[in-house]
């Protein structure tokens, strides 16, 4: 039996509360888009951790420049 709570609907107003919550609900209800965007901010800024090259990059351009 197919559950009678239209997932596409709900899934739309979740991303519509977190996106423009704060802007358009009263303050009280608001400030919890505003957590929930970031807080899901924060998730996805902490998944990819910062990547560090393991060679130099610019060390044949800083060759090139100090044999000039």
């Amino acid at each position: 039996m197919r559950s009678k709570i239209p997932v596409g609907f709900l899934l739309m107003i979740s991303i519509v509360f977190v996106g423009f919550g704060d802007q358009f609900l009263p303050q009280s209800i608001g400030r919890y888009s505003l957590q929930a965007r970031t807080s899901i901010d924060q998730i996805l800024v902490n998944a990819f951790p910062h990547w560090q090259p393991k060679t130099n990059p610019y060390r044949r351009t800083e060759d090139a420049i100090q044999d000039k």
